[in-house]
């Protein structure tokens, strides 16, 4: 019997097992051993299962959670699929209307819109003000290094501008959030308004990289300009929301022109007119058949209607009336 005891011992040595197991297997072994003339074989099948139940871990997960969990740790990409999670958070499916699959996380269905592409692309804001002298002063001022960086490479231009433009909206929506929360007060639809225009302007970039690969340097460049744009527009807003809307009204006036000196160069040539990306062409509901003509021309008018609403929030404030207290443009896009 010791002999058996000290060669078990052994294997497990070898086979690295830890001291607790070398007294374990002894235990097992002499209890497990009959004694002459003892009839023990219920005793030894209830013990195996002690010791066999004693090595196992006193609870394990449910096969279906174990299964979830694992599901849940492929990336959607390998996958294939986003799997429904122990919080209950899932997609539902999402069809077109013409009953396939929805492709896009980004946007749904009931986000998509026509573009009102019959607004007055000539409209602008004659200066009477100081304030307003400033505004449009140094939106001036902004496009002079713009036009000798890009000159008349309009889509990398239009990259640029976009991720410009996609600032102010969150950061006044943000501003009037903020200050709706202070004074326990209604934003009157503005905060909305704001942030629509944002992720409008969102959208525009993720069409425009579709359409336009940036290079390192004009990441590093889109970088530096959000980052100052983006706090020195957080200052203007605080100090004086009239200007700083003045200033948005003004930088989308440049945005109209830009988006129509594009539009010269597509029907000159200079510019091929290639096919619409597929993003555009569920975002703004456009024909299959839809060219990058077509997405120029919708993004143009997008850009002449907050051209109008953030002329018409400056005009509020100048009123010394707060946004709040004029409806909100919502529900445009």
């Amino acid at each position: 019997m010791n002999h058996l005891i000290a060669r078990s011992a052994m294997r497990r040595a070898v086979a690295g097992a830890s001291p607790r197991c070398y007294e374990a297997t002894a235990l097992r072994t002499r209890m497990l051993s009959p004694a002459p003339g003892v009839q023990v074989e219920g005793l030894s099948a209830a013990l195996q299962r002690m010791m066999s139940s004693g090595a196992e871990p006193t609870s394990s997960p449910p096969p279906s959670a174990a299964k979830a969990a694992n599901s849940s740790e492929l990336p959607p990409e390998k996958s294939g699929a986003v799997v429904s999670s122990y919080w209950g958070i899932s997609r539902p499916k999402i069809t077109r209307e013409d009953g396939t699959e929805w492709p896009w996380n980004c946007f749904m269905p009931w986000e998509t819109y026509a573009a009102d592409v019959s607004i007055d692309l000539h409209k602008h804001h004659a200066p009477k003000t100081f304030i307003d002298k400033l505004a449009l002063r140094t939106v001036k001022l902004l496009r002079i290094p713009t036009d000798l960086f890009f000159k008349r490479r309009y889509g990398c231009r239009a990259m640029m501008l976009e991720t410009v433009a996609a600032v102010p909206g969150m950061v006044g929506g943000m501003l009037l959030h903020l200050r709706s929360l202070r004074k326990f007060q209604q934003s009157g639809g503005w905060i909305k308004a704001l942030l629509e225009e944002a992720e409008n302007e969102r959208m525009h970039l993720m069409t425009m990289v579709e359409l336009v690969k940036p290079k390192w340097y004009e990441r590093l460049l889109v970088l530096t300009v959000q980052g100052v744009f983006f706090n020195g527009f957080f200052v203007i807003y605080v100090l004086s929301p009239k200007m700083a809307h003045r200033v948005v009204g003004y930088l989308e006036e440049e945005a109209v022109h830009s988006y129509t000196e594009y539009l010269k160069d597509i029907d000159s040539g200079a510019i091929e007119n290639i096919a619409a990306p597929a993003i555009a062409i569920d975002y703004w509901r456009l024909p299959k058949t839809a060219t990058l003509k077509d997405v120029i021309t919708v993004i143009r008018a997008d850009e002449a209607h907050h051209r109008d609403v953030n002329h018409f929030a400056s005009d509020i404030h100048y009123q010394g009336k707060e946004l709040r207290e004029a409806p909100a443009p919502v529900g445009y896009h």
